[in-house]
């Protein structure tokens, strides 16, 4: 999940030939595990604020044959977050999860 604390932002989820979008304080991506995000350009006071269901850890893989092939394996592998990041255990991301 990325929450945006302050300033805008836009961004292209999906690698290089993802989308693009604005975004801006108060938005909240949630994003599936292994999906490729980047800051195309920012405000001078864009923060942004990341966070991981428990027990995962941050990975930062660059895009390579070796470094997609290891990924594959190892994206299966992240557990769910026991709730929806923004809702809680009733949202409507829980009901997409499984």
């Amino acid at each position: 999940m990325l929450g945006v604390a302050r300033g805008s932002a836009r961004v292209r989820f999906g690698g290089d030939h993802g989308r693009e979008l604005d975004i801006k304080a108060g938005d909240v991506a949630i994003l599936p595990a292994g999906t490729g995000h980047q800051c195309i350009e920012a405000s001078d006071d864009f923060c942004v604020i990341g966070a991981y269901p428990p027990g995962a850890k941050m990975e930062i893989t660059r895009a390579t044959p070796e470094n997609h092939a290891e990924a594959l394996k190892t994206i299966p592998q992240v557990a769910l977050p026991p709730a929806d990041p923004v809702t809680g255990r009733n949202g409507a991301l829980m009901r997409l999860w499984r």
